[in-house]
């Protein structure tokens, strides 16, 4: 059995003096550049979906907000197209977030309850209640599939000017395919290790040419084990239909819908007993201290355990140009997305350890005390409309968006009994067979029910002082009002109460751009955003709750320089940003007391630098540094070892992807990832991790086409088969392991 080793890495500058080894002699040549072509001005044109001239740069972010180029929006914004994550092999969110640094599932979850899902975290905080699909909010704690996917759009930066309640530190927005009038067909046949089995089809049809009608359906299916652990399975089915009509007019409607479908077994993690930074819970039992790891492949859970999710969207999206400079869009979405969940819960506490015999390790067993449930289902119903009018006043050029969202998000969760009970686990040989007993999974009469309504108001102005300059302001109000009806079943009688919730939000951007050569940009931005407590619908009418809607709205403000410059004609991308967000009125809870004070105040700031484009004609590459230094400004210490900073928040990341084509018809890659150390919360564990180790993981690809129609692509990950903690829960009991080394091979189909 391997064990996790302690490594020494490249500290944080050593990384970012070699990403500005590579950016440095590029930009000297932006002058050149320059003076080749002087009269160059960027191209206003809307980059073509599905265009690969450039396969790894975007020009454009999907969001009506952002009127300009990237290499003219003041802010970090990282649009990461499909060629890039299908190359890689990526088919979750999760994994395509791997090309912006320090953006991971790097939680767990709390003590006996693991996340499921796509629970994100950038620049510090948790971003898993911004992720948005097509502009428009997705809910449900769903692990979304990148097959319909166009591109992602990852904003950086509080988004409560762009999106409303929210992350104190970004969005994300999901681009779905949608029809269009270029008839093709093309699909996917995956297999690979760890009983890896996948495959996916799009096929659009034009129906109408005259009339602009066109089918479009994306269909994805897979049944795969996860590389390196037992008995988790992720198993899933999806389609996509997307009707279009009148896409060659000035009126364009599309008709979309997505169905996913999954049944999955959920990874609760493995004992972190053994690894560096562990010691004995329990002076009484000290030969804890030196006991080995397990073994990483190990599963503590039962077979029993499932995770299915059935989500549903519906969409209409309407555009209408009344002229060049006029521009409606108006989206009108029904969701609906229900988790059904089971999981075996266990810590490996003292209390939990069932009286190990000293010298015999293999008696030792962890108790699996309780198992959780979650049986949910979330409804949104929305409502966005947005004009974009293009005009002048004097020699200022306007680009003015403005818009209305109504929004109506619905959510109840049903409390259950008969979840059935388990023996003891092996430390080192659990039995997931193991047999359970009154397992039932009978409804008790309690739950809980939310209804939230949102009215929102935004307006943004983008303002041209001649070729120079740009200024960008914008302001978003935002009203809701929450009814909630929370039953309790205490001793055995269904205790109702109910409470109402209501806060209008207020939140602006501001950004001034200065453009030094027609390919280059410098600006300062300033934003804000804000979030009620409990965000949505984890709100408590317990006073003794950080969910108390009591307490006022998290604030953030969020001051970004930052420079943007393409290179070599426009196909390579760099850019650099110094940022400082500043959280204020945090809920806290204090270690000692475990009462709740909203006197928190935390601070992230960093730098960001990014690569993304072609470096040549047949060499492509996408790269991207961060270093954050986060403290706490205000409250209480929150990390495990006393220190002032976040918890699971990377100081230095690093991502790295590049392709090369040796010949037109083969292709080679590969890529590199770095996550600093994460610090984990305290809750008054004792003997374990306070923090996780940094850790490098390398992935290669290689590709081959055949034919016109056909292509084969290899891919190997973490090919030194790094053994790593990818996340860890606030107790530090327990981790989930980094995937280990896999292969998969998958034919490409293109008519």
């Amino acid at each position: 059995m391997k064990t996790i080793k302690s490594r020494k890495h490249p500290q944080p500058h050593v990384m970012g003096a070699a990403l500005a080894a590579v950016l440095l002699p590029l930009a000297a040549h932006a002058a050149d550049a320059d003076n080749a072509a002087p009269d160059m001005k960027p191209s206003s044109k809307v980059e073509i979906v599905g265009k690969t001239e450039n396969p790894f740069k975007a020009e454009h972010a999907s969001s009506a907000k952002y009127t300009e180029k990237l290499l003219d929006t003041a802010q970090t914004v990282q649009v990461i197209k499909k060629e890039l994550f299908e190359q890689q092999g990526a088919v979750t969110l999760t994994e395509a977030l791997r090309n912006t640094p320090g953006v991971g599932a790097f939680f767990l979850g709390e003590n006996g309850n693991t996340n499921t899902g796509d629970a994100i975290f950038m620049r510090g905080f948790d971003t898993s209640g911004s992720i948005f699909v097509d502009g428009a909010r997705d809910i449900g704690s769903i692990s979304r599939d990148t097959f319909n996917l166009e591109q992602i759009d990852v904003l950086k930066g509080p988004a409560g000017t762009d999106t409303g309640r929210g992350s104190p530190t970004g969005s994300i927005n999901l681009v779905s395919k949608k029809a269009n009038l270029t008839a093709g067909k093309s699909g996917s046949i995956l297999g690979g290790t760890d009983s890896q089995k996948r495959a996916t089809a799009d096929v659009n049809t034009v129906l109408n040419a005259e009339r602009g009608i066109a089918l479009r359906l994306n269909a994805m299916a897979q049944d795969s084990d996860a590389p390196g652990r037992e008995v988790v399975n992720n198993k899933r089915w999806a389609v996509a239909p997307s009707l279009g009509f009148g896409l060659n007019g000035a009126t364009r409607v599309y008709l979309d819908y997505l169905h996913v479908d999954q049944d999955n077994v959920p990874d609760g993690g493995v004992p972190t007993i053994g690894l560096p930074g562990y010691a004995s819970p329990d002076p009484t039992r000290p030969f804890l201290s030196s006991a080995a790891p397990v073994d990483p492949n190990n599963f503590y859970g039962s077979n029993s355990d499932f995770d299915k999710v059935k989500a549903n969207m519906a969409t209409i999206r309407v555009e209408h140009e009344f002229a060049p400079n006029m521009r409606l869009s108006n989206v009108s979405r029904y969701g609906r997305t229900k988790q059904d969940y089971l999981l075996t819960a266990w810590l490996a506490s003292t209390a939990n350890f069932k009286t190990p015999v000293v010298g015999d390790p293999s008696t030792w067993t962890v108790a699996r005390s309780t198992r959780t449930v979650k049986d949910a289902e979330n409804k949104i119903l929305t409502n966005q409309t947005t004009l974009t009018t293009d005009f002048t006043t004097g020699d200022v050029a306007h680009t003015l968006v403005s818009g209305l969202e109504f929004v109506n998000e619905t959510q109840v969760t049903y409390g259950r009994t008969g979840l059935g009970t388990l023996p003891a686990a092996n430390l080192y040989r659990p039995n997931p067979a193991d047999p359970v007993t009154g397992l039932t999974l009978a409804r008790t009469g309690a739950h809980n029910e939310g209804d939230v309504d949102t009215q929102s108001l935004f307006v943004f102005d983008t303002m041209k002082f001649g070729e120079k300059w740009i200024f960008n302001g914008g302001v978003r109000v935002d009203r809701f009002r929450g009814t909630y009806n929370a039953v309790a079943l205490t001793n055995n009688v269904l205790v109702p109460t109910r409470f109402n919730v209501g806060k209008t939000l207020v939140n602006g951007k501001a950004s001034l751009l200065y453009k030094p050569t027609a390919n280059s940009s410098v600006y300062g931005m300033v934003a804000s955003s804000k979030q009620p407590p409990g965000a949505a619908f984890t709100v408590s009418g317990s006073a003794s709750s950080a969910q108390n809607p009591a307490y006022d709205p998290q604030a953030t403000r969020t001051y970004e320089l930052g420079g943007k410059l393409d290179l070599l004609r426009q196909k390579l991308a760099l850019s650099a940003a110094l940022f400082r967000t500043d959280v204020k009125n945090e809920v806290e809870q204090d270690p000692v007391d475990l009462q709740w004070y909203q006197t928190g105040h935390k601070r992230v700031q960093g730098v960001e630098l990014g690569m993304t484009g072609a470096l040549s004609t047949n060499w492509l590459v996408s790269a991207g540094y961060l270093y954050m230094d986060t403290s706490i400004e205000a409250g209480r210490m929150i990390t495990a070892d006393g220190g002032n900073s976040l918890t699971y928040t990377p100081k230095s990341s690093f991502t790295l992807w590049t392709s090369y084509d040796v010949t037109p018809s083969f292709k080679i890659g590969g890529g590199a990832r770095f996550s600093d150390e994460l610090k984990r919360g305290t809750d008054g564990a004792v003997g374990t991790p306070k923090y996780t180790e940094s850790y490098w993981v390398f992935d290669a690809m290689a590709s081959y086409r055949i034919s016109p129609n056909l292509d084969l692509r290899l891919n190997v990950y973490n090919i030194a088969d790094e053994e790593y903690v990818a996340s860890i829960n606030k107790s530090g009991y327990r981790y989930t392991p980094g995937a280990a080394r896999s292969a998969s091979l998958t034919a490409n189909f293109r008519f």
